[in-house]
């Protein structure tokens, strides 16, 4: 076997070889069609052939259709010529029975079963063999060691270096092949960088665009990517290497995965093409479930997908999940369309997420929020999908805003404020009725403005939820209206006014229905006017009750800016010491639910603090690592006249300890700081 030139692979070559020279006799390579397991196991092969006396043997498997004919394909191979009757396994076992060989058998899923019982077979019979098998699903033979085969590193950022990513490096050399000088300047190689990204990194698929770039540019091609197989589906001329046949379109690869399941993995994998990002067990029997597909069989189903590399598990603490790359995703959808089920599927799955997504508004403000939260962070992308269907193709803007609405913990908490906008903005035109999922969307879009500090949207919301509230009267509307009016005036610089219109409503008591984030909503702001007012005892007992408030509850989102209020009102009253330490708690209960609001809201507290006690160093460097959070919001201190006043107050006494020039460079070096050694600058007490 000759040797294979490759890009990248270097680790996946070091671990192959470190386990044949261990104990290791079987080593299966997996992995999707067209990620390059059989050209990894070429160069493997080569690299390992010194080490076996009687040489490295492929035997190409794909042209098989019946395991039957193994033990002849690998006779054939070796070569081995023998005419008599005995049975062709025999021969094989006698044969290598004193030798030292490798043999790759490349492409075996097909002959998954035929394989194992082969294998185990030749290897009581020869001690000297060793196996390399490249498979979409392992063998389960005993003492098979497994390896996954992932697509080519991607680069993790634009600058130069991302040139040096793997995939983009080979698809540079294909290209350059294809169109010598086409990446010669920097334009180019950022065509290239963005067009490995969408081809996410399979060296078939990245082959198969190369091909291509005779005819269309890189940019025309990334463009048109949208419909993947029907730009690379014409391939007959492409040749990846020494690969077989059938791997020579990326459509006949997936295709051929695609023949070896069975009609109920067929229809799942068709059907899960539903999915956006990663889904659960649970999302896969919801909505692919029915009489044609019980939901009991949905798990066992998951597995066997699984096992043929089609669907990945990514098991993590808070559960299972699952995926399809967006190739096998998009080959699914197209046999989704073929059986006239695609509409039905995307209701179906708009269905569960909006059904997902009430039930996680009524649960955030309890004791399950942090598991929520990884919940609705893991489907976000589902979430989206489920929303885009429903604005566009769908044309269900009440849907939307039932979910866009029982998103408001999502879009505020978690820090996607310019996507909740976005949808709810949407939502609101699709749908002009007045109902109940109205309200919530109206309301969930001042909340999300609020967030931006965008004061003249937060008093047209205001507006016209109090004109839209079915019962004006009941104190749950009651609540909710008041906490969009007094949040606007706060915005406004005019706390005493909002302290006001908060009084005027029950907002301590406990009052049920689809407003219990209102009504915490309003206590902390009512709360945090004290300290707008300059009432810092009365704002440090209102932050205490809200406080235990939220432990009776399990809630921690709303505790920890009830902590940051403590820290506000501590500072007032000159208790530094007390005032970072209420600070620091607040930071960490923000950075477990990586809410960007809270967090630069408590540095810029830290920051005060610092400056307070003389360290006009640490102060501008916390101000830096606050600024790089808040230019992601939409607006510096939610623009609150206070805030914005306590930063400049801030910012004038780091630079009247340190000077100018040095107030500047720890202030850059906050900006350039990373979220996670921001915060773990913040946290640590000087």
């Amino acid at each position: 076997m000759g040797k294979t030139s490759m890009v990248g692979r270097r680790t996946e070559l070091a671990e192959i070889g470190l386990l044949f020279a261990g104990a290791a006799r079987l080593v299966t390579l997996t992995g999707v069609g067209g990620v390059g397991k059989t050209r990894l196991a070429l160069e493997a092969a080569a690299g390992l052939q010194s080490r076996f006396r009687d040489g490295v043997w492929l035997v190409e498997l794909s042209p098989l259709g019946e395991g039957d004919a193994l033990p002849y394909a690998i006779a054939e191979a070796l070569p081995l010529a023998d005419q008599t009757t005995r049975p062709m396994i025999d021969v094989l076992a006698e044969y290598l029975a004193d030798r030292e060989l490798l043999l790759v058998l490349d492409t075996c899923e097909h002959l998954a079963d035929a394989c194992a019982l082969t294998l185990e077979v030749l290897s009581r019979a020869a001690p000297g063999l060793r196996v390399l098998v490249t498979s979409r699903c392992p063998l389960n033979v005993p003492g098979e060691e497994v390896c996954t085969v992932e697509p080519l590193a991607l680069p993790q950022t634009d600058d130069a270096a991302a040139a040096e990513a793997d995939a983009v490096v080979l698809l540079a050399e294909r290209a350059a092949q294809k169109v010598p000088g086409l990446a010669a300047d920097d334009a180019g190689r950022a065509d290239l960088v963005g067009l490995a990204r969408r081809l996410e990194g399979l060296p078939l698929a990245i082959e198969l665009a190369a091909a291509r770039l005779g005819e269309l540019s890189v940019r025309e091609l990334t463009d048109r990517l949208d419909d993947r197989f029907a730009v690379l589906g014409d391939t007959d001329t492409v040749v990846y290497g020494t690969e077989p046949p059938w791997h020579q379109a990326l459509r006949t690869a997936i295709g051929w995965s695609h023949q070896l399941c069975c009609p109920a993995e067929r229809l799942l994998w068709a059907r899960l093409s539903v999915f956006a990002g990663t889904f659960d067990a649970e999302a896969a029997r919801t909505v692919c479930a029915d009489r044609h597909l019980p939901a009991e069989r949905i798990t066992g189903l998951l597995a066997a997908l699984v096992d043929k590399s089609i669907v990945a598990w990514q098991p993590n603490a808070d559960g299972d999940r699952y995926r399809m790359l967006d190739t096998l995703r998009e080959f699914g959808a197209g046999w989704l369309r073929h059986l006239g089920e695609a509409e039905e599927l995307r209701c179906r799955h708009r269905i569960h997420y909006r059904a997902l997504a009430l039930r996680a508004d009524a649960a955030w403000m309890g004791p399950e929020q942090l598991a929520w939260y990884e919940r609705t962070s893991a489907d976000h992308a589902n979430f989206r999908a489920a929303l885009d269907f429903c604005l566009g193709e769908g044309k269900d803007g009440r849907t939307a805003l039932e979910l866009g609405g029982a998103l408001w913990f999502f879009w505020l908490a978690c820090g996607f404020l310019r996507e909740g906008r976005h949808y709810l903005d949407r939502a609101l035109q699709q749908c002009p009725t007045s109902g109940p999922a109205r309200s919530k969307g109206v309301w969930t879009g001042g909340v999300v403005a609020m967030g931006q500090g965008d004061s003249d949207t937060v008093a047209r919301m205001a507006q016209e939820f109090r004109a839209d509230a079915e019962a004006p009267a009941d104190p749950a509307s009651l609540i909710a209206t008041a906490h969009l009016e007094g949040t606007h005036l706060v915005l406004c610089g005019k706390p005493a006014q909002a302290a006001t219109v908060f009084d005027a409503v029950p907002y301590t008591q406990e009052h049920g229905g689809a407003y219990t984030g209102a009504r915490f909503l309003t206590w902390l702001v009512r709360t945090y006017a004290y300290t707008s007012l300059g009432e810092f005892t009365e704002a440090a007992a209102a932050a205490a009750a809200l406080r235990a408030e939220c432990v009776k509850r399990g809630e921690r989102w709303i505790r920890a800016f009830a902590d940051y209020v403590q820290g506000q009102a501590a500072f007032g009253l000159g208790r530094l010491d007390e005032a970072a330490t209420h600070t620091r708690t607040a930071l960490k209960g923000k950075a477990a639910l990586h809410d960007s609001i809270g967090i630069a809201m408590a540095l810029d507290l830290l920051a005060s603090v610092a400056a307070a006690t003389g360290q006009g160093e640490r102060a501008a460097r916390l101000l830096g690592i606050s600024q790089r959070i808040w230019d992601t919001t939409g607006r510096s201190q939610v623009g609150l006249p206070d805030l914005l006043a306590a930063r400049e107050a801030c910012e004038r006494q780091a630079r009247e300890t340190t000077g100018d020039t040095g107030y500047e460079a720890a202030f850059r070096k906050g900006l350039e700081d990373s979220t996670d050694d921001g915060l773990a600058y913040a946290l640590h007490q000087t």
